[in-house]
């Protein structure tokens, strides 16, 4: 970090930048409103109970699963809530957005000769929506759902599995991410560099982050 309080990227030390999804390029305000929104709202409409009732059910089920594989799951929800959550993301896809100046942000960071890898803990039902609604894949040179390695971005196993299938070297790569869970995790893995985004959601305010150098969007980082 520089006198200024500014972030300062060691460019000359990363060979690849590691990039999640939502939340650090996409606007997590279509998730916010998606989950605890949307999905409520259309329980209740399915099994015929009150909104409230419908919203303190959908509670449990995420305080049960959450940081775990099913939490991001397209199938675990249609499964357990008998409703089609892929369709219901098709159908809102025009919500899907970039944060701030993120795509002046990948532009930048290509200029620069890096490799870059997209690793989130969406489904790939999820990433193909996300993908062709905003184009995100255009800019990677790898795109990782962590369903593909069978383990989230929490779990330390993710990480060995990204060094192991696509030659990343830890020490030379640097984690751009919204989640503080995930970071400790890649840091505790050895990624030698981690950003964390206060902002994740356009739709409020900045979060106070401490223990990562952070930024309020990618936009800070050109």
């Amino acid at each position: 970090m520089s006198e200024d309080g500014k972030v300062q990227v060691p460019w000359s030390e990363i060979d690849t930048l590691l990039l999640d999804m939502d939340g650090t390029l996409l606007d997590l305000a279509f998730d916010n409103f998606f989950w605890l929104e949307l999905v409520p709202q259309e329980l209740a409409r399915h099994k015929g109970v009150g909104a409230e009732a419908a919203r303190r059910e959908m509670h449990e089920r995420y305080s049960a699963v959450v940081g775990t594989l099913p939490w991001y799951c397209v199938d675990h929800w249609t499964m357990q809530l008998g409703l089609d959550i892929r369709a219901l993301k098709l159908a809102h896809r025009h919500l899907i957005r970039y944060l701030p100046a993120a795509t002046a942000f990948l532009d930048a960071a290509q200029s620069r000769n890096k490799r870059l890898v997209l690793v989130t803990n969406a489904h790939r039902a999820t990433l193909a929506i996300k993908a062709e609604a905003t184009g995100v894949d255009a800019w990677m040179d790898v795109t990782v759902s962590s369903h593909d390695y069978a383990v989230p971005k929490e779990n330390p196993e993710f990480w060995s599995e990204l060094e192991r299938r696509e030659a990343v070297v830890p020490a030379r790569s640097l984690l751009i991410e919204d989640s503080l869970a995930v970071l400790e995790t890649a840091a505790r893995s050895g990624i030698a560099h981690t950003i964390a985004i206060r902002r994740p959601d356009s739709t409020q305010g900045r979060r106070e982050i401490s223990g990562f150098a952070a930024v309020d969007g990618v936009a800070d980082l050109i």
